[in-house]
């Protein structure tokens, strides 16, 4: 997918003070897919570019619990090999707060092992899903703005 749009910084830099862009079927992807494992939280990768989520990769929550995720490691390494055979790079991982705001938990920001992607989260306390981004670093967590698009 091209964008006519341009990011306005590189995930990656720090701190991150650009907008990732999604395409609007993406987006409601995301959100699809998170709904699709309630009652527990949903997980997963993104891949893309930086500044732009382009694909993503689901993976089963081994703990299968509403409260926390912990995605199955070679559901996650294919994830990864295929992100590399396409030519793209994880730019986020992804989950859903089933009853919780869409802003890192407590744990989110401690387990967060990746300073240079972002972490998206999927809330559905909320009568209308709510899709944040953000970056976490040394435990510093900074809102990243989502621009979604119609796709191309």
């Amino acid at each position: 997918m091209e964008s006519d749009l341009e990011p306005a910084g590189r995930i990656g830099d720090y701190p991150f003070a650009g907008t990732v862009l999604v395409a609007a079927d993406l987006l409601a992807e995301l959100i699809s897919v998170c709904a699709a494992r309630l009652p527990d939280e949903a997980c997963g990768v993104a891949a893309g570019r930086p500044g732009e989520i382009v694909r993503l990769y689901p993976l089963t929550n081994v703990s299968a619990s509403p409260e926390y995720y912990t995605a199955d490691a070679e559901e996650q390494l294919e994830a990864y090999r295929t992100m590399a055979d396409e030519g793209l790079e994880c730019v986020a991982v992804y989950h859903s707060h089933p009853a919780t705001p869409a802003r890192p938990s407590t744990t989110d920001i401690a387990q967060a092992y990746d300073p240079d992607v972002l972490y998206v989260i999927v809330s559905f306390a909320v009568q209308s899903p709510s899709v944040r981004a953000f970056t976490i670093r040394d435990g510093s967590v900074t809102e990243v703005t989502i621009q979604s698009e119609a796709p191309a």
